[in-house]
């Protein structure tokens, strides 16, 4: 995910921040250095604090703690994944909370249940335990690490009901899928539960829009996310058993590294084409072998030149040296996942050392549209 820090590791699983929870710490800090709510026994917020130094510094700790209870969650559906297989990218935390990033969700429904129950049950387990902290130190009214404690254990049982709504891409709709696709396909069980957030969305939206701007923003999310969700899983149904050699093409037009961003426009004019590997000046156009191949270059690339330095800046200055490869018996989603990954165009087709083809954006849109139109 761009724009993002890494800040710890754990169990190799990168955990990063978002560059929206940097916005959230000060906010969160004044909502609870500004606000009291007692709720039986826990008091929620530190307004109560005299000491307004104390009272933001206390505010500042229990914003951050939560978030670590929110990372934590996360780790909670992780640790399930990795034990079943998936492979975690990383944990992020944003805005509204934290995502596990993985490289497919397991379509295995008492293995999908298992993972979304896992950060719920995380929550709850906190929440409990922060509880009964909070109750030992029930003689210390008022202080500081009594509310901390109060205010925790109050967010993550939240925390914990709130994901089970079944709603993508809450947890609970994950549940609601699982359940599901016992019954039917994956994809209509998605379908489904997609459904069911999507209405939830606009349930809350409606409440938000008339009593609370937070409930309208969740909804929004709520209902991207749904969205997203069902997206997701319609491609990589229709591209599942298609292989990367089905849909690459296989006739590859190459540039060398001395062209000229001239040449190269009226190349690219000539051949259709917006992108195209770069060889070493010396090497063949047949057969190519990777270790000929220095980079990748695209329109995206050439027309940042000035035109008065388009006769003058070769490719090779503005070429790519980054390249990203796959196999031709690696499933077509796959191309897609990394397209996606990088904000790329297009991958380069490999074949041990030979390049063998391209595939792009297009060629897997395309694709993907006479599919459906088959299974329609």
């Amino acid at each position: 995910m761009k724009m993002s820090i890494k800040i710890a590791q754990l169990w190799g699983i990168p955990i990063k921040i978002h560059i929206t929870f940097l916005l959230v710490l000060p906010l969160f800090t004044w909502i609870f250095a500004n606000n009291s709510i007692q709720l039986g026994s826990l008091t929620i917020g530190f307004l109560a604090i005299e000491d307004v130094s104390m009272r933001y510094i206390l505010s500042a700790i229990a914003t951050i703690l939560l978030f670590v209870c929110i990372a934590l969650h996360e780790l909670g559906h992780s640790w399930v994944a990795k034990r079943h297989g998936a492979k975690i990218q990383n944990i992020t935390l944003l805005l509204f909370g934290g995502v596990a990033s993985m490289e497919e969700i397991p379509k295995d429904p008492k293995t999908e249940a298992k993972m979304a129950f896992a950060g719920p049950l995380v929550s709850l387990g906190l929440g409990i335990s922060l509880y009964a902290i909070h109750s030992i130190f029930s003689p210390f009214a008022g202080s500081g690490i009594m509310i901390i404690t109060g205010t925790l254990a109050y967010f993550n049982i939240i925390l914990a009901i709130f994901n089970m709504v079944p709603a993508f891409p809450m947890d609970g709709g994950r549940v609601l899928r699982a359940l599901y696709a016992t019954r039917m396909p994956y994809l209509r069980a998605t379908q489904k539960a997609a459904y069911v957030g999507k209405m939830f969305a606009i349930v809350m939206g409606i409440f938000g829009l008339l009593y609370n701007i937070w409930l309208l923003m969740i909804a929004f999310f709520i209902y991207i996310g749904a969205s997203e969700e069902e997206k997701s899983t319609e491609l990589s149904t229709t591209l599942d058993g298609v292989k990367i050699s089905d849909i690459m093409s296989t006739s590859i037009k190459t540039v060398p590294e001395s062209m000229t961003i001239t040449e190269i426009l009226d190349f690219m004019l000539k051949n259709k084409h917006m992108g195209y590997p770069v060889i070493r000046d010396n090497a063949q156009n047949t057969e190519i072998s990777m270790k000929n191949v220095v980079g990748i270059v695209t329109y995206t690339d050439v027309h940042k030149v000035l035109l008065t330095d388009q006769n003058d800046v070769k490719v090779s200055t503005v070429m790519t040296a980054n390249i990203i490869s796959v196999n031709p018996d690696d499933d077509a989603m796959e191309a897609l996942k990394k397209i996606s990954a990088h904000n790329i165009g297009r991958v380069l087709v490999t074949n041990g050392i030979q390049l063998v083809g391209i595939v792009s954006r297009t060629d897997i849109v395309r694709s993907i549209k006479i599919l459906e139109s088959e299974q329609n």
